[in-house]
């Protein structure tokens, strides 16, 4: 078996004059001011989905839940109530 030469890298005097990027033309990124809040992409099942007709009526109604439960006094949980003396 014959062994490979490893591959060399061309230097950047080596790259062709279409692969060379003038970057003094280059433009500032449109879609910037879009990405500046996070994103999250959240998936419906689809009968969840078919009751809504926009995201921001999703938006809403989860707003109205997350109030509605913070209103409602916290549960104590079980293992934090004092057990009786039998």
């Amino acid at each position: 078996m014959k062994k490979k030469t490893p591959t060399q890298r061309p230097d950047a005097g080596d790259i062709r004059p279409e692969y060379r990027f003038d970057y003094s033309r280059a433009k500032p990124n449109r879609f910037a001011s879009r990405m500046e809040r996070p994103v999250v992409a959240v998936v419906l099942d689809s009968d969840v989905a078919a009751v809504f007709d926009s995201s921001a009526k999703v938006n809403a109604q989860l707003r109205s839940a997350i109030t509605a439960r913070k209103r409602r006094k916290p549960a104590t949980p079980a293992r934090a109530r004092p057990r009786r003396a039998s």
